[in-house]
């Protein structure tokens, strides 16, 4: 039993068939034992990484640890060099007496232990977690140690005064302070989960804040006289020029953050004390699609969305505001209908992530390359399914709308609070009622909400105000944030999306075609079953998943 190997474990324990083995296998060996066994049974999707490491720990005898929550030890952490630790993909965990708890993701490799245990002086118990959480632990427990030395290399840099034309010189920007701060910068963003950076200059000081979770927290503060080469280093990384301060620009750059690559989208905007930056972390084509299952729908929302995907021509929209995860939910609904024996074609500002064997278009305004262009050229180009990015103008709508009715499955997005003002915003961009209520399928309005911390919410009973906010009649055990170390004291770790969908029955397309009114549609919807936004988060308020105040923050109206 303990000669198994890893494969037929896999399937006897019937985590995966015989047949799937057979294509690991043939993959392994197509690449000439250049991939473990393990990496190519992630990358085909028969298993997930967690999955595949809990099998082998099970396999192994090794005890399975979840480095994301756990309390790392940092006198552990110090005992093996930074070097090491990035080589073999190890980090040690905790320490007792002499013996080393060890993080790996190869137990069996003998070769590595023996390494660290002539490192350290100390014995080696090695435990087992998944290469990406390894990473992600290395880069934040070595980080955060580099951090005050990087800010007291800068300060110190900032108390020499400089002559004017050594403050503009190119060798002071690329002196090794600055570059470290602006590494240091984007990495723990990455690893605190944001997905902005704002660098804000102000008279005595630059304050950097990052927006995690849809909030801005803040990161750090520098002397304002670092403020200026550090603007500079990111316009200079970005292809920006840096000789010109005084109008907007925008670039975009790659950073590799623990083995993950990152595509940087970065603006600079004149102000008073200089310029303002926001970085925007988009993470590529490197993690994993979203399933549609993995969107936080309800059971009853996800067969309503499943069921309008199933329709072969047609509109489907997906609205919210900004940064509500609309792209998110197109691209998990592409990898749901994209299969071979079709052709996807997309056109969007900027492409957020490169899918396999779908072909992306991206825009390029000074090129003349608009949607609009590039949706006439698209539909020459004999597509099944068409992606359009966003329904900006009357043109793009119109062209979508109109590829739709000549039988393509055209997705795309708006910025409209509400699903059934949709429709409305369609025929006030000059899209004809009747053209609209021939080809919509229906519409998704979506929200993203922040789920309460498990580890220190606090239940309590609702009041009666809440109950109406909620739509209940009777008072029930709601909860409330707190705050704690697993949340950084916010009270919420993480989010989810709420969903609003509305099909387009014959009775709804019938409203459209008529010219009716939001209220119209809404009313018709909900006598269809369509769950309302505030529906959705009440009912997250009453699973205890979330917040009062999130539903208000989301959903609440005049």
């Amino acid at each position: 039993m303990r000669n198994e190997r890893i494969g037929d474990y896999l399937v006897n324990q019937g985590l995966i068939s015989d047949e799937q083995l057979q294509k690991v296998l043939q993959a392994q060996r197509e690449s000439n034992g250049a991939k473990k066994f393990g990496d190519v049974v992630v990358e085909l999707g028969f298993m997930t990484e967690i999955n595949f490491t809990k099998a082998l720990a099970g396999k192994l005898r090794v005890q399975y640890v979840d480095l994301d929550n756990i309390d790392i030890n940092t006198d552990a952490v110090q005992k093996v060099p930074e070097a090491l630790a990035r080589k073999h993909t190890v980090i040690a965990i905790a320490v007792t007496g002499k013996r080393l708890t060890v993080a790996t993701n190869d137990p069996v490799n003998f070769i590595v232990l023996e390494d660290i245990k002539v490192s350290t002086g100390m014995d080696t118990v090695p435990v087992l977690a998944t290469t990406t959480a390894i990473n992600k632990a290395i880069g934040k427990c070595y980080s955060m140690q580099n951090v005050d030395s990087v800010l007291d290399s800068v300060n110190a840099m900032a108390g020499n005064q400089m002559s004017a034309e050594e403050e503009e010189s190119k060798d002071r920007v690329e002196s090794a302070p600055i570059v470290k701060l602006a590494t240091t910068i984007v990495e723990n963003s990455f690893r605190a989960d944001a997905t902005d950076i704002h660098i804000e200059p102000f008279d005595k000081y630059t304050r950097i804040r990052i927006r995690v979770n849809g909030d801005l927290v803040e990161l750090m503060s520098i002397s304002s006289a670092v403020q200026s080469a550090l603007a500079t280093r990111f316009k200079l990384i970005s292809g920006m020029n840096i000789a010109e301060k005084r109008i907007p620009q925008d670039g975009r750059f790659t950073q590799v953050v623990d083995g993950c690559t990152l595509d940087v989208r970065v603006s600079s905007l004149p102000m008073v004390h200089g310029e303002k930056i926001v970085i925007r972390i988009l993470s590529t084509g490197q993690i994993a699609l979203r399933k549609i299952t993995d969107l936080g729908m309800s059971d009853y929302n996800y067969q309503l969305f499943e069921s309008m995907l199933r329709v072969p021509h047609g509109v489907i929209l997906v609205t919210g505001p900004t940064g509500s995860g609309k792209t998110t939910t197109l691209y998990a609904a592409l990898g749901e209908i994209a299969k071979p024996h079709v052709n996807v074609v997309t056109v969007e500002d900027p492409v957020e992530k490169s899918i396999d064997g779908i072909n992306q278009c991206q825009v390029n305004q000074k090129a003349g390359m608009t949607f609009a262009a590039a949706l006439r050229s698209i539909l020459r180009q004999d597509p099944d399914i068409v992606m359009i990015g966003e329904m900006r103008d009357t043109e793009t709508a119109d062209i979508g709308i109109r590829a739709a009715i000549t039988g393509h499955l055209v997705l795309s997005t708006l910025h409209t609070n509400d699903a059934a003002s949709t429709v409305v915003r369609l025929v006030d961009m000059g899209v004809a009622p009747y053209m609209v209520a021939t080809s919509l399928i229906g519409v998704i309005a979506q929200r993203l909400i922040k789920r309460l911390c498990p580890s220190c919410k606090q239940p309590r009973m609702s009041t009666e105000e809440e109950n109406d906010l909620m739509g209940i009649p009777e008072s029930i055990e709601i909860c409330d944030p707190v705050g704690c170390v697993n949340c950084n004291n916010t009270g919420y770790k993480g989010r989810t999306a709420i969903h609003e969908i509305i099909h387009c029955t014959a009775k709804v397309s019938a409203i459209i075609a008529a010219g009716g009114g939001k209220e119209e549609i809404e009313k018709a919807a909900r006598a269809n079953g369509t769950k309302l936004l505030r529906d959705n988060a009440s009912a997250l308020v009453q699973a205890g998943e979330t917040s009062i105040d999130e539903l208000v923050r989301t959903t609440f109206t005049v």
